[in-house]
């Protein structure tokens, strides 16, 4: 895990985000790219280049939020790009291969509604990039347990896992596996992946109508440093997954979440 994207948005936690990247980049030996999307509309007969003015002012931004972090001495690149948020991270990965992106979570407040904001939707959503969500306000510390949930132990990508890997074996850290048995599920989806198996510390299996409610029922038990979960093309959170946002009704943590995919 050598390259990490953090996608800057303008929310008042953008710094606390990319303090969390620098922090977790430092401790594995990564560089960080700094990132924010933007975009403008051309007016006919205008003489100003509005394009340039506004990658101007994208660019000012992100040093601004760069200077009010510690960098420790870990190498922080910027990029700014013209153009939707998915296109441009889709770019930067096929250029500079991209191994985990760290978005933040939308704030802590129950009064908000949405957990998942469109920018962070929409990367879990249309990429195949590892993903970290980072809370508001959440400071960083070594990964020493993860609570790990699903509703099946098939495991088809032979990528999934690798940043679950990298993390167990850098941090030493406790994986506890929770398998939640849904009305639907089948005989097959009790077999764990041996990869998965190798991971685990503890397996704790549950029945729950959803495998949201599974999380919810057994979370204060493991009490863990991180949650992790899959984004499968079907099944697994498949209904927050569909639209760009996810409500706090529907999903919400107080811990960095790990959102595993993989070709």
């Amino acid at each position: 895990m050598q390259h990490i994207l953090v996608p800057i948005g303008s929310t008042e936690s953008a710094a606390n985000t990319l303090q969390y990247a620098i922090d977790f980049a430092d401790e594995i030996n990564a560089k960080v790219f700094v990132f924010r999307a933007y975009s403008a509309q051309s007016k006919a007969g205008t003489m100003i280049n509005i394009n340039r003015i506004i990658e101007r002012e994208t660019n000012l931004y992100l040093r601004t939020i760069v200077k009010s972090v510690d960098k420790k001495d870990v190498d922080v690149n910027l990029i700014s790009a013209k153009g939707t948020v998915v296109d441009s991270v889709l770019a930067i990965d096929e250029e500079l291969g991209i191994d985990l992106i760290i978005v933040g979570a939308k704030s802590n407040s129950i009064k908000e509604e949405v957990f998942l904001g469109k920018t962070a939707g929409s990367l879990v959503k249309q990429t195949d990039i590892t993903i970290l969500t980072v809370p508001e306000n959440y400071k960083y510390k070594p990964v020493k347990s993860i609570l790990m949930a699903f509703k099946s132990g098939n495991v088809k990508s032979k990528t999934a896992l690798k940043p679950l890997e990298f993390i167990v074996d850098k941090f030493e850290t406790t994986v506890n596996l929770l398998l939640v048995k849904t009305p639907s599920y089948s005989e097959e989806d009790l077999i764990i992946n041996k990869d998965l198996e190798k991971l685990k510390s503890t397996l704790t299996v549950t029945e729950n109508a959803t495998t949201f409610q599974g999380v919810l029922e057994h979370f204060q038990t493991h009490n863990p440093d991180m949650l992790c979960v899959f984004r499968r093309k079907r099944g697994f959170f498949k209904k927050l997954w569909e639209k760009n946002t996810v409500l706090k009704q529907e999903f919400h943590t107080s811990l960095p979440l790990l959102i595993l995919k993989g070709k």
